[in-house]
This record gives C-alpha cells, structure tokens and sequence, in this order.
C-alpha cells in the first residue's frame, strides 16, 4: 500500500469511529470551521482525539488545568467541558489572531467562565502562572511550538503535583522523532523532551504512536509520580 493510499485509509477509519462515537456538535464543529476560514494552520487535534483528551480528564478528576498552545480553542473547548463544577482551565496562545479567533470559539461554547484565555509567550506567561499561586494543575496539555516543548515541560513539573497528567501532542514527527541525524528544528525539540523525560524520575511516562486524518503522530503521557 502506498503512502497515499494509507493516508486515505486512516482518514476513513478516522471518519467511521467519529461518526459512531462522537456526535455532531455545533459549538466544536463551528470552532474549526472559523478557524480554517480565518487561515489558521489546520493543525487542531482530530475529534478522537479530543474525545481522548476529554476523557483523560475525567479520569483524573482534573478540576485545573493548564493548556500550552490554544490555536482556535478546539482542544480547550473539549478539555474545559470536562472539567466539573467551578473548575478553571488556564490556556495560552502566543498569536494575537489565534487568541482572538480563540475568544470567538470560547464564547460560542459558552465557556468563558471557567476558561482564561492569556495572549502572549508560553515562556514569559508561565513564570506569572507560578508566581499567582494557581498551581498545581492536575492535567497538563502541552500543544505549542515545538522546539519549546522541552522548556514547556519543565514548567509543567514546577506547576504539577503527584498524580498531575501532562500530555504532550506532535511528539512523533511521521516517524523523523528517531532520526538522530535531523536537522528540523521540531524534531530536534521532540528529540530534546524525550532526553528529559527519560532523565526525569519524578514522573512515569510512555508515548503512543498514533494515525488518523492528520496523518502520522503521537502523544506522550506522563504522570508525576507520588
């Protein structure tokens, strides 16, 4: 089967498990499509995907949770729906238009009580995040540059607690993640966060390769350990 034919053949598995398991939304469907007609990078998380990051919060009973990298709120809007009852996500977006294609989306979903939305550099918010007291966050989801991730993570483990969920998205490459020899940027990045997460004891981690619409990824999954 040829790389054609394969893409073709996990969009359509793709399109047959969304189809029997996760309905029609208005408020999700309507977040991408003003997202792609605003021209923002068609890079948000596939509805399975956003199901599994749904259900990984209701897993872990998150009630804050922390979002590195919002796009056009997709993600953010499947993760705040799992939140409980007064429980608050934090996320942050680097882009003026995505935040404000974002903010639209939020307040379509009617989410803006329980999501804070900051504009500006993951690298110079997250040092505030700390210094407010907020932390810790029970479920972290780290989906921005890539090259920064690394750095993300690391904040991720100052802004955690034991039994925090980090999950970080794009951590595959097509499979260029176990090329030593790359030069992309985003693979080196990736390269550099799984030296840090093999060093790191106080978390348990794995990753999972994934396949889909959006071709071929994967997730990590790490837990800081008790």
């Amino acid at each position: 089967m040829n790389m054609e034919s394969q893409n073709e053949q996990w969009t359509t598995v793709d399109r047959y498990i969304t189809d029997l398991l996760i309905p029609p939304d208005p408020a999700l469907d309507a977040a991408l499509e003003d997202s792609d007609a605003a021209g923002l990078p068609a890079i948000s998380v596939t509805p399975a995907q956003g199901k599994l990051l749904w259900l990984f919060v209701r897993l872990v009973n998150a009630r804050k949770i922390l979002e590195i990298g919002t796009l056009g709120a997709y993600s953010t809007i499947w993760l705040a729906r799992a939140l409980p009852e007064g429980g608050r996500l934090i996320t942050l977006e680097a882009d003026p238009k995505h935040a404000r294609i974002a903010g639209d989306n939020l307040a379509r979903a009617g989410l803006t009580d329980r999501v804070d939305l900051r504009l500006g550099r993951g690298l110079d918010l997250l040092p505030k995040i700390a210094a407010e007291g907020i932390a810790p966050f029970d479920f972290i989801f780290i989906d921005a540059d890539k090259v920064g991730t690394p750095d993300y993570f690391k904040w991720a483990l100052k802004l955690s607690r034991p039994g925090t969920l980090i999950i970080t998205d794009n951590v595959i490459r097509k499979g260029a993640v176990a090329d030593a020899k790359s030069s992309d940027p985003s693979v080196v990045g990736m390269r550099r966060f799984f030296e840090l997460l093999a060093k790191e004891d106080s978390v348990s981690a794995t990753a999972i390769q994934t396949v889909g619409s959006k071709g071929y990824d994967g997730f990590a999954i790490a837990i800081v350990n008790g």
